[in-house]
């Protein structure tokens, strides 16, 4: 297995008025199907409510949650075999799923944008994305290869300063949460993370908008891992997530739809 930073563990009781075993025969309905879903650092708090509402909804699957870096999950999943559903903000940690071990039912959910953050009294004087290349700002983002942080370089470079922002980058971070962390605990004068993650953070972080013609729309894929023992429950939770009820929760943490 390769040493990755584990993400948060939530783990849920939920219903299923179906039956959640792999194989034709009806699992005892006092019977409690456990279901693990892998899913991107960004989406932690809206998962995390639609996993109670999943709870409310569906009662005899336990759903066991881990966030992080949808790279670094999608490598896990390989090592280890042991997620029923992944949720990527990255089509191509999503492509690495689909050569092996396989994915199905693969639809995209949501969508996010890049912003960027200040701690609420912008000590730098942040006001544009072009204001990241000037002297003395020191700027977090997320590491190459985590999603997040390759979109971030994208939009500097549409912009035509990447050089001179990665130059002010002084710390590169396993995951969107970690680079809020940053921002918050006074470590840095700015970041780029995802509009969701400034509806998570209230009043602790200002933002500044990028503009559209830069800007990077990040497309969220979910699918159910091949391999996986409990498909029933697994098919049953990204029917949630894209139906009504988990798109709601989606908009209500800043998600924009999928299309």
């Amino acid at each position: 297995m390769i040493p990755i930073r584990r993400g948060v563990i939530l783990p849920f009781i939920a219903v299923l008025g179906v039956s959640c075993s792999s194989s034709s025969s009806t699992s005892p309905a006092t019977t409690s199907t456990p279901l693990f879903v892998f899913a991107a650092s960004s989406l932690t708090k809206a998962f995390t409510q639609i996993g109670q509402d999943f709870h409310t909804a569906h009662p005899n699957v336990t759903v066991t949650f881990d966030f992080g870096s949808s790279t670094d999950l999608a490598s896990q999943i390989q090592s280890e075999g042991t997620a029923d559903v992944f949720a990527s903000a990255s089509g191509t940690a999503m492509d690495t799923l689909q050569s092996a071990p396989g994915v199905t039912d693969r639809t995209s959910f949501a969508t996010n944008r890049l912003v960027i953050i200040t701690p609420p009294d912008n000590p730098a004087g942040i006001a544009s994305i072009d204001d990241l290349a000037g002297s003395d700002v020191k700027l977090v983002l997320a590491a190459e290869g985590v999603p997040v942080g390759d979109y971030a370089r994208q939009a500097l470079k549409s912009a035509g300063i990447l050089a001179q922002a990665t130059a002010n980058v002084v710390s590169n971070e396993d995951d969107d949460a970690s680079v809020v962390a940053k921002v918050t605990a006074g470590d840095a004068d700015a970041a780029i993370v995802y509009t969701s993650d400034v509806a998570s953070s209230g009043s602790s972080v200002r933002s500044v908008a990028i503009p559209s013609a830069v800007n990077v729309v990040a497309t969220y894929p979910i699918a159910v891992v091949t391999g996986s023992t409990h498909t029933d429950a697994a098919t049953a939770f990204l029917d949630y997530v894209v139906e009504p009820a988990g798109q709601a929760t989606l908009k209500d943490f800043g998600f924009g739809p999928a299309g």
